[in-house]
């Protein structure tokens, strides 16, 4: 184990076992070192991958801090091993992503307001109308946040997020058959939309589960591996 991973896995441990918690000050690097047996340069480093992580917090001229740690924060930092993956990888993800969907959009069924239901419309009104598919995508992301945001668990909002932050590299409605593919696409989100409005779980989750699964089979059926796709941004 090197001087770096033996700093980094003993501070994650502190953090792990309570010994710090949320929102307290980490001791200071002398005494650090001392304890982990590193030296500055290790400990330094091994804080600042954590705090790519989210989990520890450097304040200028005020010290480094462990983060709030809420689950939200955290999952939030997925995207950065996320991206890496090539499409094989995330087609194998899909699968957790089509149970997560279903979920949130029976949540989301149950807890609508009229207020809410409007936005949804409103979202795949602009859609249909736009004829750029970068920004059909945005409206896209857009939609699907907007459910999970109205299914009120903040953490699957951000994982929900992080999975499909990484889909959106395959831009399939830059491919020839693109068109057709958003209008299937918008037709789903109105049968989806239209279960949340209707109060219907059972609807809604079917019909967000049948979404994804869409989306899963264009994948398979037109994309290459991500590193030979001109079309990814």
């Amino acid at each position: 184990m090197s001087a770096v991973d033996k700093a980094f896995h003993g501070l994650r441990h502190m953090i792990a076992s309570g010994r710090l918690g949320a929102g307290e000050r980490i001791p200071p690097e002398a005494d650090l070192c001392e304890e982990l047996g590193v030296s500055r340069g290790s400990l330094r480093e091994a804080v600042r991958m954590l705090a790519a992580l989210g989990v520890i917090e450097p304040r200028h001229g005020s010290g480094t801090f462990v983060s709030p740690l809420r689950p939200e924060d955290i999952i939030g930092s997925l995207s950065l091993t996320l991206e890496l993956l090539p499409l094989t990888g995330l087609l194998e993800v899909y699968e957790i992503r089509r149970v997560l969907e279903a979920h949130i959009a029976a949540k989301a069924a149950a807890r609508a307001t009229p207020e809410a239901v409007e936005t949804l419309f409103s979202l795949i009104d602009a859609m249909a109308a736009t004829e750029d598919p970068t920004e059909a995508s945005e409206l896209d992301h857009r939609f699907h946040a907007e459910i999970a945001r109205i299914g009120g668990n903040p953490t699957l909002v951000s994982l929900l997020a992080v999975f499909r932050a990484r889909s959106r590299k395959y831009q399939v409605f830059n491919l020839p058959d693109g068109p057709e593919m958003r209008r299937k696409s918008d037709e789903d989100h109105r049968v989806l939309a239209q279960a949340i409005a209707d109060r219907d779980p059972g609807a809604a989750a079917g019909a967000a589960e049948a979404h994804v699964a869409q989306t899963e089979r264009w994948l398979r059926a037109y994309m290459p591996p991500i590193e030979e796709n001109p079309l990814t941004g």
